[in-house]
């Protein structure tokens, strides 16, 4: 029976495995990046919150849509449990050493899936992961540039409130589409 049932979808066992781990990942940063909002807010950085309760939408968003096409595909997409997601943040800086933290580690497991799926000859999954690669260049320019005000402005005096309130206006403009 599980070989017919496996015969009502293309993905491989590995491949349906590893979106269904991506899928708790992206689950895991919406998680720390609501907690992260938390924090900014309750530690009166009002911008900063608001910016990362975006980037939780968007990392739900990305889970959505992995689950989808895990589904779609006729795979089984598995809703994930997540656990561990931390309250409290050492610091405002440390916040975003976090993200970018985690915005590195998002792109190199879609490296890590891209390339399976190469090696499996897994062309439809390999062409759908396109977007989330092309995103990913977006996500690491937007953490890096946040953390790089904490050089640019410093953290002293009105500094901290500088940076917040320019957090929310990094953009990252494409310039190699046109």
């Amino acid at each position: 029976m599980k070989d017919l049932l496996r015969l009502r979808t293309s993905l491989t066992e590995e491949i349906e495995q590893i979106l269904n781990e991506q899928i708790k990942m992206e689950a895991e940063a919406s998680a720390m990046y609501l907690a992260m909002s938390s924090w900014c807010d309750r530690n009166g950085f009002d911008f900063s919150a608001g910016y990362f309760k975006k980037q939780s939408d968007e990392e739900r968003e990305h889970m959505l849509r992995l689950f989808k096409y895990v589904s779609d595909m006729g795979g089984r997409a598995v809703s994930p449990s997540i656990s561990n997601i931390p309250l409290e943040f050492e610091s405002f800086k440390g916040v975003f050493e976090q993200a970018l933290q985690q915005e590195i580690a998002v792109t190199q497991s879609f490296n890590r899936i891209a390339d399976r799926c190469q090696k499996s000859k897994d062309y439809v999954t390999f062409t759908f992961l396109q977007w989330f690669l092309q995103e990913q260049i977006e996500e690491e320019y937007v953490a890096r540039r946040a953390l790089e005000l904490f050089e640019l402005i410093g953290e002293d005096g009105t500094g901290r409130y500088e940076i917040d309130k320019r957090v929310p206006k990094i953009t990252y403009e494409n310039t190699y589409e046109g």
